[in-house]
């Protein structure tokens, strides 16, 4: 496997490298970000970026957008130098970015997003408001992007979100886009549109820096692929040329049977422990209808489903998040009161959100205190908090949870993502619920904080609890006793252990055979597998 860390060679007739970093450095205090690091983008190509959390590619994506400037090495687009650091339509020209968390402005028309700070031709003149939607249109039509330029940006689905932002980046010329971990909140359907206009767009010469942590997805989408680990490049090589265990040895330093092997968890039946979960008829508007579930000490069970199928809410609600109109939830035999929040907390289910920086992380706080908000009445009487407690509770969650941390006064943001994830795990954990409900627990973490926080969610259940797992990830879902799906608001198959991950992603999707799935399909019916198949989504 030849190393082609450079990118691709520069001869007669060979167009230079849209972006072209060598010899990056960064320095942070006393923290080294990059090491002598380099990349190379060819023109059309889609070229992905992998790495552990905090292996630098937050901090190289920083340096090729401009935010920040490298302490040495050099940085070209399209063979010329990067333009001064601040001069932000320089910048815009050559190189956009797409991020896991939307900067589209909800409250704005598509053509206001699209044409924010451009409205008009000059300062002092007035918006032409059917001129403004006549552009955008034309815009989203030139790129193939089938979304109504007078709706509310809030309206538009997560995917519709992200093509507008690719079609604001692509009206200022950069023909160099960075995807930060795009389908982090998409269904299966959603990304393969997504990967489908990607397509489209490379051939019209637009390049992507992909970066995910769902591998597959590398070998679905790019052609190249760059592997950092600990601040430093490791390896580019041709996707074709690199299967998925010399990957993940790439990116962890380990073998791939050392990653993945206590991924597991035990294989014994846990259907005679005590019910400490129950769902019965389960009901909310517009989402899901007569929805029974039930999981017992000792479980830990899966409800899978895509962005539509309601899983998600189901398991808000458990959490008191959402109000339902009809059905009943109970936690170790207590009611649950829906649509309340302390209610959940007080019979014992412990919450880790989905999105952790919209809602798990106060992010300008410590880790000590993200970590203690759900246990502030142990931290001091009558209602105080003593610093020296806090201290010491969250002392002990960052030693259980392994979180990677200066201290506990360090700011939660200044983490990476796997331990942000972490310090949510730790807060749900910090009552010691009956019930742990985790959804989608691994979302935008790398290989080993996915290992560590799957098996610390196993050890809930192995330590008599119980736990729920709300996820369409198959390697989430892995580690459950059994896995219940969830299909348009429905409960439409259920499997033990032993699955086949096409099986489950065909009652996920809705299909069986061509068909949607019957309910309740008896997880009996399910051919066993071997559980060594690789698998994508």
């Amino acid at each position: 496997m030849a190393d082609t860390a450079t990118g691709p060679a520069i001869g007669l007739g060979t167009p230079a490298p849209v972006a072209d970093a060598t010899g990056i450095s960064k320095r942070f205090g006393a923290t080294v970000a990059l090491r002598d690091a380099r990349i190379a983008v060819a023109p059309g190509e889609a070229h992905a970026l992998v790495g552990r959390n905090g292996a630098g590619k937050s901090t190289l994506v920083s340096i090729l957008t401009g935010l920040q400037q490298p302490d040495t090495g050099t940085l070209r687009f399209s063979g010329a130098p990067a333009p001064a650091v601040g001069d932000i339509d320089a910048w815009r020209s050559r190189v956009a970015c797409v991020y896991q968390h939307s900067t589209i402005i909800g409250e704005l028309t598509v053509a206001e997003n699209l044409f924010l700070n451009r409205q008009s031709a000059g300062a002092v003149q007035p918006i032409r408001w059917k001129q403004l939607r006549q552009r955008a249109a034309e815009l989203l039509g030139e790129y193939g992007v089938a979304v109504d330029p007078a709706a509310r940006a809030r309206d538009l689905t997560v995917e519709q979100r992200q093509f507008v932002e690719i079609a604001r980046a692509l009206s200022f010329g950069a023909r160099f886009i960075i995807l930060d971990e795009p389908t982090a909140k998409l269904d299966a359907r959603g990304i393969n549109r997504l990967f489908e206009k990607l397509r489209d767009l490379q051939r019209q010469g637009v390049a992507f820096l992909f970066i995910s942590h769902h591998l597959q997805e590398v070998y679905d989408l790019c052609t190249t692929v760059t592997v950092y680990r600990d601040a430093a490049h490791i390896l580019t090589a041709p996707v074709a040329e690199l299967g998925h265990r010399a990957l993940v040895e790439a990116m962890t330093g380990e073998s791939a049977s050392t990653v993945t092997a206590s991924v597991g968890g035990s294989v014994a039946s846990r259907s005679d422990g005590t019910e400490l979960l129950a769902i019965d008829g389960l009901t909310l508007p517009g989402v899901c209808e007569d929805i029974s579930l039930s999981v017992r000490s000792g479980e830990v069970v899966g409800l899978a489903g895509a962005t539509a199928s309601g899983n998600v809410q189901v398991g808000e609600t458990i959490a008191g998040l959402h109000r339902a109109k009809d059905g009943r939830i109970t936690v170790g035999g207590r009611t649950v009161r829906t649509g309340s929040v302390p209610s959940a907390l007080a019979v014992g289910v412990g919450l880790v959100p989905e999105d952790r920086h919209l809602q798990g992380l106060v992010t300008n706080r410590s880790v000590a205190e993200n970590a203690t908000l759900t246990v502030t009445g142990q931290l001091g009487p009558f209602g105080t908090v003593l610093p020296a407690r806090t201290k010491a509770f969250a002392g002990r969650m960052i030693r259980d949870l392994d979180i990677k941390t200066p201290g506990a006064a360090t700011p939660v943001s200044a983490l990476s993502g796997g331990n942000q994830q972490k310090v949510v795990v730790a807060r749900a954990l910090a009552t010691d619920p009956h019930v742990l409900v985790a959804i989608r627990p691994t979302n935008g973490v790398d290989v080993k904080s996915k290992e560590f926080l799957l098996g610390r969610i196993r050890q809930v259940a192995d330590g008599g609890k119980a736990a729920l797992i709300v996820s369409d990830e198959l390697d989430d879902l892995k580690v459950c006793d059994r896995v219940v799906v969830m299909f348009h608001g429905r409960v439409v198959a259920e499997f033990d252990r032993g699955w086949k991950d096409e099986v489950v992603v065909a009652a996920i999707e809705g299909v069986s055979g061509g068909t949607a799935p019957a309910p309740a399909s008896p997880a009996s019916a399910v051919p066993a597998s071997t559980g060594a198949d690789e698998h994508g989504r």
